[in-house]
């Protein structure tokens, strides 16, 4: 059973930071892109930013010069450095995979649980 489990939200105010991070359990072959996405309450779930195994990453135009992605690939995680976090970035995180378990079979989508992060003064 593959899992991704998110960690590090919470409440911040306008300013401040946080830092997500999300560790993917179980037995796989590999991983290829790995990215976070976000819901807010009544809007449709969007890309945060993405980070392939090896290349560029993407982010978001409302995040882009204040949050970055990372990966450790040995160790199957992916971190969301959010800076001066506005309240328009209050939303439920999800980390994304995607995930090839055997050599031989398909890459799959993965998701995480979700985390909430809320920024208010």
């Amino acid at each position: 059973q593959v899992q991704l489990v998110e960690s590090g939200g919470g409440l911040v105010q306008p300013g401040e930071s946080l830092r997500l991070s999300c560790a993917v359990s179980g037995s796989i072959y590999s991983i290829n892109t790995m990215g976070w996405y976000r819901q807010a309450p009544g809007k449709q779930r969007e890309l945060v930013a993405t980070i392939p195994s090896g290349g560029r990453t993407t982010y978001a135009d409302s995040v882009k010069g204040r949050f970055t992605i990372s990966r450790d690939n040995a160790k199957n995680t992916v971190w969301l450095q959010m800076n001066s976090l506005k309240p328009e970035d209050t939303a439920v995180y999800y980390c994304n995979a995607l995930i090839q378990r055997y050599f031989y079979s398909r890459v799959d989508d993965y998701w995480g649980q979700g985390t909430q992060v809320t920024v208010s003064s």
